[in-house]
C-alpha cells in the first residue's frame, strides 16, 4: 500500500490518538488509585486511629476505677468497672467488622486480655468482700498491672500501625501524583511531533490538573490544608479534585479538633464550642447556651490534690456524656471550656432538661470522690489565700442557660459573654443552682433552685 501524504497524516494522528488515549488512560488509573488510597485513610486506618484513642481511654478509665474500688470499695465504682469494659468491647466489636490489614491478629489478644482482666477483677471483688485487702492489692499490683500493660501495650501499637497506614498512602498519594504527572508529561512530549495544537490541548487537559493534584497531595502531605485546588471538570480529574477538597477540608477538621480536644475530658474545646455557636447563630433559630462552672473547687483540689481535682473534671463529663446518652439527646453539644468550666449547647428544652439533670444528680454522683469524714461534716477544712484555717462548702455546680435565635447576639463571644455573667449570679447562691436567663427578672431564684 502506498503511503500518500493523507494517509501519512492520517497514520501520524493516528499515533498522535494512540498516544493520547495511552496518556488519559494512565491519568485516569492514577487518577483512580490516588481516589482509592485517600478513601481508604478517610473510612479505614482514620476509624482506626479514633477508635484506638477510645478504647485507651476506657482502658484507663477501668484501670482507675479497679484502684479507687480497692480503696473505697464503693459498688458504683465497681459499676464504673464494668461501663467501662463494656465501651471497650464495644470498640473492639466496631473494629472486628472492619477487618483492615494488620489488625486482625491483635483484636483476638486484646480480646483475651480484656476477658483475663475483667475475670481478674472479679477476683479481686471476691478478695475484697473476704476482707483479704493484701491478697487483692497483691493480685492488682501484679497480674492486674501486668494486664493493663500488656492491653494498653496492644492499643497503642494499632494506634501506631493506623498512623503508619496514614503515612504510607500519603506518600503513596504524593509518588502516584508525581509519576502520573511525568508520564503523562512524556507521552504529551511525543505527541509534538504530529501536532503541536493537539499537543498544548493535551498538555492543558491533562498535565495542567494533574499538576495542580500533585502539588495539592504534596502540600497535604505537609500539613498544609488551605491550599485553592479549583478543578472544574466533569470527568474522573474532576471528581478527584472533588474528593480531594473533601478530604482536605475533613483532615483539617480532624486536625483542628484533635488539636482543640480537651486531653483530660476528651471533649471538643474552645475552638470546636465557638464554632459551635456559629453555626447556630447563622441558622436563625432558637438555641440555648448553658455555662457550667463547679463551686468551691480550688479549696477541694487543694486538699485532694491535682490527681482527684482531674477526675472530678472527668466525672463531670462522665455525667454529662452519659445523661445525654440515656435521654437519646445525642444532637446535644458537650464541651469543655477548660479547667472546672463546661457547656452544653441545644434547642432551649434539651438544654434545660440535661442542665437541670445534672444539678439533680450531681451530689449523689460526686460523693465518692470525699472522705467519709469530710461527707459527714458536710464541709472541708483547708486555709484560705492568706493562709488562714477556713472551712469551705463541699461540692456544687452552677449551670447558666441562656436562649439566643441569631439576631440577639451578634457572635459567639458576645453570647459567652452574657453567659458568663448569668454564672457568676447563679454562683452567688449556696448549693447546686440551675438559672435561666428570665429568673433575673422573676426576683429571688432560691425557691426554684436544686439541691
Amino acid at each position: 500500500m502506498k503511503l500518500t501524504i493523507s494517509r501519512k497524516m492520517l497514520l501520524s494522528y493516528l499515533v498522535l490518538a494512540l498516544l493520547t488515549i495511552t496518556a488519559g488512560a494512565y491519568a485516569v488509573v492514577s487518577l483512580r488509585q490516588l481516589n482509592d488510597l485517600a478513601y481508604g485513610i478517610i473510612s479505614q486506618d482514620f476509624f482506626v486511629v479514633e477508635t484506638s484513642k477510645k478504647m485507651m481511654a476506657a482502658l484507663l478509665a477501668q484501670e482507675s476505677a479497679e484502684r479507687r474500688y480497692l480503696i473505697l470499695k464503693d459498688p458504683s465504682i465497681a459499676e464504673i468497672f464494668q461501663a467501662r469494659k463494656r465501651e471497650f468491647e464495644k470498640n473492639l466489636q466496631d473494629l472486628a467488622g472492619h477487618p483492615f490489614q494488620g489488625y486482625a491478629d491483635r483484636h483476638v489478644q486484646m480480646a483475651s486480655l480484656a476477658r483475663q482482666y475483667a475475670d481478674l477483677f472479679e477476683q479481686k471483688t471476691t478478695l475484697l468482700d473476704e476482707n483479704r485487702h493484701q491478697e487483692a492489692l497483691a493480685l492488682s499490683e501484679g497480674d492486674g498491672r501486668k494486664m493493663i500493660e500488656a492491653l494498653a501495650s496492644e492499643v497503642r501499637a494499632m494506634q501506631h500501625q493506623a498512623e503508619k497506614n496514614i503515612d504510607v498512602k500519603m506518600n503513596l498519594i504524593r509518588m502516584q501524583g508525581a509519576n502520573a504527572a511525568h508520564v503523562t508529561v512524556v507521552l504529551t512530549a511525543l505527541s509534538l511531533a504530529a501536532g503541536i495544537a493537539l499537543a498544548l490541548l493535551i498538555t492543558h487537559n491533562i498535565s495542567h490538573p494533574l499538576k495542580k493534584l500533585e502539588k495539592a497531595t504534596s502540600l497535604i502531605a505537609e500539613g498544609q490544608f488551605d491550599h485553592d485546588l479549583r478543578i472544574d471538570r466533569q470527568d474522573e480529574i474532576g471528581g478527584l479534585a472533588g474528593a480531594f477538597g473533601v478530604m482536605t477540608q475533613r483532615l483539617k477538621v480532624l486536625e483542628a479538633l484533635n488539636l482543640d480536644a480537651s486531653p483530660l475530658t476528651g471533649l471538643p474545646g474552645n475552638l470546636a464550642i465557638e464554632r459551635a455557636i456559629g453555626e447556630r447563630l447563622s441558622g436563625r433559630s432558637a438555641f440555648s447556651l448553658c455555662q457550667i462552672d463547679l463551686d468551691h473547687f480550688k479549696p477541694y483540689a487543694d486538699k485532694y490534690g491535682y490527681a482527684w481535682a482531674s477526675e472530678i473534671i472527668k466525672e463531670v463529663a462522665r455525667i454529662l456524656l452519659e445523661e445525654r446518652e440515656r435521654a437519646g439527646m445525642r444532637e446535644v453539644f458537650v464541651g469543655h471550656i477548660g479547667g472546672d468550666d463546661f457547656v452544653l449547647i441545644a434547642d432551649p428544652k434539651r438544654a434545660e432538661m440535661l442542665g437541670r439533670r445534672l444539678v439533680a444528680v450531681f451530689d449523689e454522683q460526686i460523693r465518692p470522690f470525699y472522705s467519709q469524714e469530710d461527707i459527714r461534716r458536710g464541709f472541708i477544712s483547708g486555709k484560705d489565700r492568706k493562709g488562714n484555717d477556713q472551712s469551705f462548702p463541699l461540692l456544687s455546680v452552677s449551670v447558666a442557660m441562656i436562649t439566643g435565635d441569631g439576631r440577639r447576639f451578634k457572635n459567639a463571644l458576645e453570647m459567652a459573654e452574657v453567659a458568663a455573667e448569668l454564672k457568676e449570679y447563679a454562683k452567688s447562691f449556696a448549693g447546686n443552682n440551675f438559672v435561666k436567663e428570665e429568673d433575673l427578672a422573676k426576683g429571688p431564684i432560691e425557691s426554684r433552685r436544686h439541691t
